[in-house]
């Protein structure tokens, strides 16, 4: 009887050790960047050491102005192809971010502007309407590719999570401006279209005409406008 008691914590035991691993590997598996482990590690972007992430600069050398960046309130030239202009503060304007998990976007949209699909690697999105009417939207991963669409008045928050595809446009008759937070120090960007189209070598356009089911000559001319 004893004996079948003890096997019978033995796996009990056995079952919390490995729920608490998995509680353990979900914690880490679900975070941004790293937790700081002090006060501060302002970047030192002259270092040739190579590390995820920056070197910290010596902490008696720091100066408020390597937490400072003026500029928020500039407007971005829209004056391009898709009508929009992102200016990010990400920790190579602003060197203090490092390790700090944070950073900030302005976007600018013409009338009409796309901030065109895009994925940010690193980072959930949260993004706030400061003036203009924005339809904004995410799309699910596979299978089901759910379109989330919303769209946004002047004050409006929208959440983008981390990975998916989203967007934003400018469906009013006027200037539209947005701020973008951003859990990552260096979010990171990559725009669908430009990705896809503009890479470097080229994709083989046999491998597109595949995926999207159009004729190669479509393809070629796509790729040629990126």
């Amino acid at each position: 009887m004893l004996g079948a008691l003890l096997g019978i914590f033995s796996k009990m035991a056995t079952y919390i050790l490995l729920l608490a691993f998995l509680a353990l590997t979900c914690t880490v598996a679900l975070a941004s960047d790293h937790s700081p482990l002090q006060d501060f590690c302002v970047a030192e972007s002259s270092s040739a050491v190579l590390v995820n992430g920056l070197v910290c600069k010596d902490p008696k050398l720091v100066q408020a102005d390597y937490f400072f960046f003026s500029g928020l309130q500039l407007s971005g030239n829209t004056s391009n192809p898709v009508g929009s202009k992102v200016t990010l503060f990400d920790v190579a304007k602003i060197s203090g971010l490092n390790t700090l998990g944070v950073s900030m976007a302005r976007v600018d949209y013409a009338p009409w502007g796309v901030n065109p699909p895009h994925t940010h690697p690193r980072a959930s999105e949260i993004l706030t309407v400061l003036e203009g009417i924005l339809e904004v939207g995410f799309v699910t991963s596979n299978p089901e590719n759910r379109l989330i669409t919303k769209v946004l008045q002047k004050g409006d928050v929208f959440v983008f999570p981390a990975n998916l595809i989203h967007f934003q446009r400018n469906v009013g008759y006027g200037n539209a401006v947005a701020i973008a937070a951003l859990n990552s120090q260096n979010p990171g960007v990559i725009t669908i279209a430009n990705a896809v189209f503009g890479s470097k070598p080229d994709i083989s356009s046999d491998i597109l005409v595949k995926a999207f089911q159009v004729d190669k000559n479509v393809i070629n001319y796509v790729q040629s406008r990126f």
